[in-house]
């Protein structure tokens, strides 16, 4: 959008029928049920986007700001909103886990708002950031910033510091599983998410595809071309620099810039071409983040729990459910369950066939070899169907369609199923991530792999900073 605004002529080739990427649908009793993203966050971003192609984010899609962020559940009786508001999660916190816990959620929050504050211009928003330059650019009065968002500490030993009650680090733990990672691995700046998430989620009408849809129609407006069923095959070169590419179908198409949003690691092991796979290093896409054991349904829920548009079940322990995904490479026995209930909004009316639901399950990005066989997708089905029972949900359920990680393997390619890059493990891990500029002149990358990382917002940004290296590239030649 940024780069055809600016008066360059930009083609979108995409591989799927649809544009979207994750973004996606799927079709169950005749009804469309997203199996991506299912809100949106950081909806200045995506204001900052259309303002500078001189378009109006409102003219093209309309959402509204949920009021419960999340609801979640560890059995039938232990249950316990967050909500926008944060003095209103306080309360709820509270009469959860009492007074201690409260206390150090205001803490909490005040501690994401500051890793916020200190990491947006110094990482989300710089193009490619580094332990050092970020000191610089921080300079003294930053540098507490810095080093109060705790980046050697790893997120479930911060939290400790903020909840007696192991319910919450558990929750908030979670925040690591939204990049792909364990919160035993991830570093404490995760909890940045806390405040993206309170500065405001906000419902799509007419659900993910809706937005999508709206990037799609915007960019034609400033001038893009799209084109579907198209895959490209190969980066082809003119000596050293991209010069465009060669489709599955042996058609060559001429480019002065080439720009790639396939996972990296698509590029670094060889799918596109030997000459494009000195792009990035194979390190900037190690090791890989979860993948997911999925579920798109039509049912009829019952029992305790009252789903929300986000519900969470946990698990009965955080340390052995990461333990069998990232030791033992295994589906957990005991899984924490993401439930999307899609018609749980204002604007949605109940079916009589029943509720559109989205379930998720982390697996392990191993191309689908743990989920393998029918067998052991219902193996997996069966443990996560006992968590729902056991904090007090049972499904009827009506129809469904599995989607795992054998699915997203063959979708996005190279990947082994890894739906968020790499995993941000260890405190080095997101500066090691590939940045937009690539080592090959005139190609360069975009999308959830690259920094500043997994997510809408985060892929967007990733676009508007590509976007601008381009601007910058094309004017210094």
């Amino acid at each position: 959008m940024l780069l055809s605004a600016r008066g360059n002529e930009v083609t979108v080739l995409e591989k799927e029928s649809v544009i979207g990427g994750k973004m996606r649908s799927v079709d169950v009793a005749g009804r469309a049920i997203d199996c991506g993203p299912t809100v949106v966050t950081m909806r200045e971003v995506f204001e900052e986007l259309f303002d500078a192609c001189g378009l109006s984010l409102d003219d093209f899609v309309t959402m509204r700001k949920a009021r419960v962020l999340a609801r979640h559940a560890w059995s039938d009786d232990a249950h316990l909103d967050l909500f926008a508001d944060t003095a209103e999660s306080t309360d709820a916190i509270g009469r959860f886990a009492g007074r201690a816990s409260a206390d150090g959620f205001r803490r909490f929050s005040e501690h994401a708002r500051g890793v916020y504050d200190t990491m947006g211009p110094l990482f989300m928003r710089s193009e490619s950031p580094s332990p050092i330059g970020m000191v610089k650019a921080a300079g003294l009065r930053g540098l507490k910033g810095l080093v109060s968002s705790a980046p050697f500490t790893t997120l479930w030993d911060s939290l400790r510091q903020y909840f007696p009650d192991p319910r919450l680090r558990q929750l908030f733990g979670r925040y690591a599983t939204y990049c792909g990672s364990s919160p035993f691995e991830a570093p404490a700046t995760l909890a940045v998410i806390a405040h993206v998430e309170q500065r405001g989620v906000w419902l799509v009408d007419g659900g993910i595809r809706t937005f999508a849809e709206a990037l799609r129609r915007a960019a034609q407006k400033a001038g893009v071309t799209f084109e579907t069923d198209t895959e490209v095959r190969e980066v082809l070169f003119s000596g050293s620099r991209a010069s465009g590419v060669r489709l599955q179908t042996g058609v060559s198409m001429s480019a002065g810039t080439v720009v790639m949003n396939c996972d990296a690691a698509a590029l670094a092991t060889n799918l596109f071409g030997p000459a494009a796979s000195t792009a990035v290093s194979v390190d900037a896409t190690r090791p890989r983040s979860l993948s997911a054991a999925t579920w798109a349904m039509v049912a009829h829920p019952d029992g305790s729990f009252p789903l929300s548009h986000h519900s969470v079940l946990f698990s009965r322990s955080s340390e052995a459910e990461f333990a069998d995904l990232f030791q033992r490479n295994r589906p957990p026995e005991d899984p924490t369950v993401y439930i999307c209930a899609q018609d749980r909004t204002a604007n949605v009316q109940p079916d009589a066939g029943g509720e559109r639901l989205f379930l998720i399950v982390n697996a392990p990005a191993d191309g689908g070899q743990t989920l393998s066989s029918s067998e052991r997708i219902e193996q997996c089905r069966i443990a996560m169907m006992r968590t729902l029972e056991r904090c007090g949900l049972r499904l009827s359920i009506a129809d469904q369609t599995h989607i795992g990680p054998a699915t997203f393997s063959a979708r996005y390619p190279g990947t082994g199923g890894a739906l968020y890059g790499m995993a941000s493990h260890g405190w080095n891990a997101s500066f090691r991530r590939p940045t937009v500029r690539t080592r090959i002149p005139g190609l360069y990358l975009t999308g959830g792999s690259v920094h500043p990382g997994a997510g809408m917002p985060m892929a967007t940004l990733s676009g508007l900073a590509a976007a601008r290296a381009i601007l910058t590239d094309t004017r210094s030649t």
